[in-house]
């Protein structure tokens, strides 16, 4: 019989994703069984780093302030990503995997893709990180660009800033530029495991409600009507928020991860030999909720 799932637990129930150090682990553990001779060695390092970034210790930042963007999603996102690498170069012959070099890439973007909600210590101009959520994408290459050489890893700064444009649901991943067909894959795996792990995860619509909403108040895409400067709001409530997420979910499953993003989540039944489990919680979140805003008239006596 299958365990509940705790709120800080991974989709498989086994890894703790609000444990840096776990999920470091849990990813160099992979890894380093698909790639036998490789060194993931500097994972240790940029989930350390990526740590003390959204503590607040990070030199010249302010913590994250955001609380449905922290950093539980993405170590959850990171864990999604080395999964569909390793399911992908698990299926693939020889000639068509990825290989240890754009694994290591792969894993970096997926670790600091949200870093453009984290604000520098000068920031005068916000009070919170969310307020940048309509341009967190490009803030996050901006700091991958920054970041990556200090640690020895300028080779990465450019296909990761590139990568990371793969997270934002607004851009169509055929728009995107990649040097070839390898970061084309990258970045379908990026975009698939940063929208899995979030709708797999065991409290998503919760989170939705009480975290998500904030964030888009904040960032100027929510907010009641006639309150000023959310005229044009995208959702006036949590609720609204929470009454569309069925229809958002139907789109990000239609229109991502099967067209935009070519099927790239079928990798991770390949890494868990058999079932999706990303998928099952999907579709079981998507059940409850449905369940939840439409309930079935109770039968008579």
């Amino acid at each position: 019989m299958d365990l509940p799932r705790a709120a800080h637990m991974d989709v498989s129930n086994r890894v703790d994703v609000t444990d840096a150090a776990a999920v470091a682990s849990a990813i160099r553990d992979l890894l380093e069984r698909r790639y036998p001779g490789a060194s993931f060695a500097p994972v240790d390092r940029l989930v350390a780093d990526l740590d003390r970034l959204y503590a607040g210790d990070y030199p010249g930042y302010h913590g994250c302030e955001v609380k449905y963007h922290n950093i539980q999603h993405v170590l959850d996102v990171a864990l999604a990503m080395a999964r569909l690498i390793d399911g992908h170069d698990k299926t693939v012959g020889a000639g068509a995997r990825l290989g240890p070099d754009n694994a290591l890439t792969g894993i970096c973007a997926a670790l600091f893709h949200d870093t453009g909600y984290i604000r520098r210590r000068r920031d005068t101009r916000h009070s919170n990180g969310a307020a940048y959520t309509r341009v967190h994408v490009d803030r996050s290459a901006r700091w991958l660009r920054e970041y990556l050489p200090t640690v020895g890893l300028a080779e990465l700064a450019a296909p990761c800033a590139r990568l990371v444009q793969f997270t934002n649901c607004s851009r169509h991943p055929d728009h995107l530029q990649v040097h070839g067909g390898a970061e084309r894959l990258l970045g379908d795996l990026l975009g698939t495991a940063d929208l899995i792990a979030q709708l797999a995860d065991a409290h998503y619509v919760e989170k939705c409600r009480n975290y998500l909403y904030d964030e888009f108040v904040e960032g100027g895409i929510a907010g009641a009507p006639a309150a000023e400067g959310y005229s044009g709001a995208t959702y006036h409530s949590a609720q609204d928020l929470v009454d569309s997420t069925p229809a958002f979910i139907r789109w990000v499953i239609r229109e991502r991860l099967e067209e935009g993003f070519r099927g790239a989540y079928h990798y991770a039944a390949e890494h868990f030999g058999g079932s999706n489990l990303y998928m099952d919680a999907i579709h079981a979140n998507y059940t409850r909720l449905e369940a939840t805003l439409n309930p079935r008239p109770r039968a008579r006596a």
